[in-house]
């Protein structure tokens, strides 16, 4: 296994940006690059942020080659402060599947756009992205069974020695609707028993440990509970995206506008997380003059002065 510096940098508070091809807040097939809006929220608010996460997106039936992305991701970076760091959330890892899956190719394509952009870590969510080679619309929990332990862990020690940045692990997000779970393993158990037995840094993404809390019925205070069961030690990175809670469902939307139950447990997870290095506010929501959407703004302040003051007591 990989051994990385284990000694805790305290960032600051990034930024993740999901970048779909095509989409309204993504990159510009015709342009091969960033679209628009996408420019201008990075012209009013790039120096706003410590660091950058852009998660992969596939470029239609283009090959994974690492040809075809270099151009538009360099055009995404020049648009960033010099020396700001950037990491990569990839997509294609596939980690938490126990099925056959060739993952050479993602390791390649991986390691070789790290070569020309020096990615400061790479993140997965520990799920299932694609089962039988179809890919899921969004990422399914791993089969909570005493069974899957050994084989997940695997799959993420395995990532980690192949991969040049570091790895982290993400905890799988339970939205309302979409998640299937299989099997009776806590899922925070479970997280822990293979960041440990895999030796993997970890990311907790706050929304999806509510929404596994919300998944099993808990509500008020028991939404924070039991965070011991957690890889603390291990965690270097939190994620706050945007959620809501509606007609009793908790919906993990990426939407921009934070929950007040995201900030109480981030600011409890400061506190708990020792080797705790980065906290990424994940897809803000802006128009296309690059403006944050009002009620999204609020919630950015709080969380940004709550990191600001973890940063300043390394």
């Amino acid at each position: 296994m990989v051994v990385h510096d284990l000694e805790p940098v305290r960032r600051g508070l990034g930024v993740g940006m999901d970048l779909p091809w095509g989409a309204p807040i993504g990159f510009d097939p015709a342009k091969s690059g960033p679209n628009d809006r996408v420019l201008a929220f990075l012209a009013r608010h790039a120096a706003d942020y410590r660091y950058f996460v852009f998660a992969f997106q596939p470029r239609g039936p283009v090959p994974l080659r690492a040809d075809a992305y270099l151009e538009p991701y360099r055009r995404l970076l020049s648009r960033l402060p010099d020396g700001m760091p950037v990491a990569m959330h990839q997509t294609m890892l596939n980690v938490g599947t126990v099925e056959p899956y060739g993952r050479e190719p993602v390791y390649e394509f991986t390691n070789e756009m790290h070569r020309h952009f020096n990615f400061a870590w790479v993140v997965e969510d520990l799920g299932m992205w694609s089962l039988g080679g179809i890919p899921m619309p969004y990422p399914l929990p791993p089969y909570l069974v005493e069974e899957n332990v050994a084989p997940v862990a695997a799959n993420m020690a395995e990532a980690n020695e192949r991969l040049v940045p570091s790895l982290r692990v993400e905890f799988p997000g339970f939205t309302d609707g979409v998640t299937v779970v299989v099997g009776d393993m806590d899922a925070y158990d479970f997280f822990r028993r293979v960041a440990e037995e895999s030796g993997v840094e970890v990311t907790l993404d706050v929304g999806h440990l509510l929404s596994w809390r919300w998944w099993r019925g808990e509500r008020g205070k028991d939404l924070y509970g039991d965070l011991h069961l957690l890889p603390l030690d291990q965690c270097r990175e939190l994620h706050l995206s945007g959620s809501a809670i509606s007609r009793g469902r908790f919906l993990d939307l990426h939407h921009g506008v934070l929950l007040e139950e995201q900030l109480v447990l981030a600011r409890r997870l400061l506190q708990l997380c020792p080797n705790l290095e980065a906290v990424t506010y994940e897809d803000p929501n802006y128009g296309r003059d690059g403006v944050l959407v009002p009620r999204s703004v609020d919630g950015l302040h709080r969380l940004r002065e709550m990191v600001e003051l973890w940063a300043r007591q390394n």
